[in-house]
């Protein structure tokens, strides 16, 4: 069955009202990292309605991954920008995705980033997530990042918080919970990427 895009956006319209679904669809944001935290904050922005998303990640899905992360048996091998956009596009095929499968870097960074407002940190290594926001906060005055920090382990999940660090710094997470000292599940890591992509539709609708 075939549904069209006037279809699409009159549903969101009925929930969210036009004006919140005019400013989703004309938001640009950069999700940097595509495994457990980038791909779940991914099609969340997705189906609220968020009209462009930069995916960003040089890896390869992997059978490893298959326990926390948004892919399928059949896209294990595939790029994970390629396999995710595959996804969100079967869940708005209207939605505008710029792919870009590269390793970030402090020479990269500026350029990679330059078009979007907002940017999720959804990256595995503390040095990596460092970089980015050190980066972001470095070299662009108008951009918000919303990062991620400790949502490893089997703790209670109403511990994963969203908080305000700064004027354009938004962390969520633990703040305490280490992914190379303790395991990565699925609920957890979904939890702390619900509330990236919940942060990144209140500062988009203008109530952050």
């Amino acid at each position: 069955m075939l549904i069209s895009k006037e279809e699409l956006e009159r549903e969101l319209v009925n929930r969210c009202g036009s004006t919140a679904v005019k400013k989703l669809q004309q938001a640009r944001v950069a999700v940097v990292g595509l495994g457990g935290l980038g791909s779940n904050i991914a099609i969340l922005l997705t189906r609220m309605g968020v009209g462009y998303l930069h995916l960003i990640d040089f890896d390869k899905v992997d059978v490893s991954n298959l326990h926390r992360q948004q892919y399928f048996l059949e896209q294990v091998g595939s790029y994970k920008t390629e396999a995710l956009a595959s996804t969100l596009r079967k869940i708005n095929p209207n939605i505008e995705l710029k792919l870009s499968c590269v390793k970030l870097d402090e020479y990269n960074l500026a350029p990679l980033l330059k078009d979007e407002v907002i940017i999720c940190e959804a990256l595995d290594k503390a040095e990596t997530k460092a970089l980015l926001v050190n980066g972001v906060l470095g070299n662009f005055a108008d951009k918000i990042i919303v990062a991620a920090s400790g949502m490893a382990g089997l703790d209670d999940g109403n511990l994963i918080q969203a908080r305000r660090i700064s004027k354009n710094l938004y962390l969520c997470g633990d703040g305490v919970s280490d992914c190379e000292s303790e395991s990565l599940y699925a609920a957890r890591v979904a939890l702390c990427a619900a509330q990236q992509a919940h942060l990144v539709q209140r500062i988009i609708l203008g109530l952050e």
